[in-house]
Parts: structure tokens; sequence; C-alpha cells
């Protein structure tokens, strides 16, 4: 029996951002360019690569499937499962822990209903997540969401006011290849 999903597809903008990166590298070393890929990916695709995902990159990269699915499954920084709007990564190495983070996970599992290593909270806002050294352990305790840092999350009044930020944000911030007038040196990497 044929499965009537329809395959992923990357956007227009993805595909020529794909097509940029893959040209940095020699044709027969084009599996170089599978972490920037998997990156596209999952940023275009709700924040996690499906192993329908992980077979697209594989597709593209020219390589098997297995090659992106051992990629994907060893860094963190990759989502096999579906993640909330905003991914919490919570600091989890000695000065953090130090400074309350393990209060502040247990905070964030109260009040978001999310738990760590679980799904998405019920409102499909926030998931979860403890990773190592986020490189902020003057700041800490320390959560980072895509690119921001959130710092010095040892008071309720912090830790309210970055999921105000969160919970008011109406859309996704834009993605690298969609925004305009990027620097050159930006753009030219």
């Amino acid at each position: 029996m044929e499965s009537t999903a329809t395959k992923p597809q990357f956007s227009e903008a993805a595909k020529a951002e794909i097509a940029r990166i893959c040209k940095q590298y020699p044709e027969e070393r084009r599996k170089s360019a599978m972490l920037p890929v998997l990156h596209i990916a999952q940023a275009e695709f709700g924040g996690w690569v499906s192993p329908e995902v992980q077979d697209l990159v594989a597709e593209v990269l020219g390589v098997k499937p297995i090659e992106v699915y051992e990629v994907s499954s060893f860094y963190t920084m990759f989502n096999l499962k579906p993640v909330g709007k905003h991914v919490l990564e919570i600091c989890r190495t000695g000065p953090c822990m130090l400074r309350g983070s393990d209060e502040l996970t247990q905070h964030l599992e109260r009040i978001t209903g999310a738990k760590v290593g679980g799904p998405a909270s019920e409102d499909g806002l926030f998931t979860l997540k403890e990773v190592e050294c986020l490189a902020a352990c003057g700041f800490a305790p320390v959560v980072q969401v895509r690119e921001k840092y959130y710092e010095q999350l040892d008071t309720q009044e912090s830790v309210d006011a970055m999921l105000s930020e969160l919970r008011n944000q109406v859309h996704r911030p834009a993605l690298p290849w969609e925004e305009t007038g990027l620097p050159n040196a930006v753009a030219n990497n």
C-alpha cells in the first residue's frame, strides 16, 4: 500500500541557500555541507528533523540516509522529535548548577507544563532541554533560545520577563536566508 503523505520539499529560498553552501565544497566533498543543511532543514520544517526530512537532506547531498541519521543523532542541536515554538536550552554544568539551574529547570517545568526530555507544553510554545556549557558562566544560570541568551535567570522576575517576551512573539524569527541586506561578510560566507 502506497503512502499518501507528501514528501517534504525545501522552499525556493532554502534551496538557493543550500546551493550557495554546497558551492563552497568540491563536488566529491558535498557531504561536508551536512551540518549547515541540517540547520536549514530544522528551521524549514518546524524546528525538528523527521526521518523524512533527513532523507531529503541525504537526497540533496547525494549521500546515504544513514549518514544523515548518524550526524543528526550525534549532535544535540538537532531535534529528532517535534518541539514547541521555543526550545529553551538550559545550561546544566557546574557554574549554572551552583547558581540555581536545577531550581530554574524545576520552576520552568512547573510554569510551562513542559518536562525536560518530554513533549512540548500543552500550548505548543515551549520545549525544555538540558544542555552542556553555554559558555556564559559569569551570567549563570543561563538559557539559550535560538541565538539569544537569557542570563541571570535566578529571580522570578527574570524568568517571567523571558517567558513573557517569548509568549508575545507573534511571528517566528526570520530565517537567515530570508533576511535582506545581510553584510557582505555574512552573505559571502
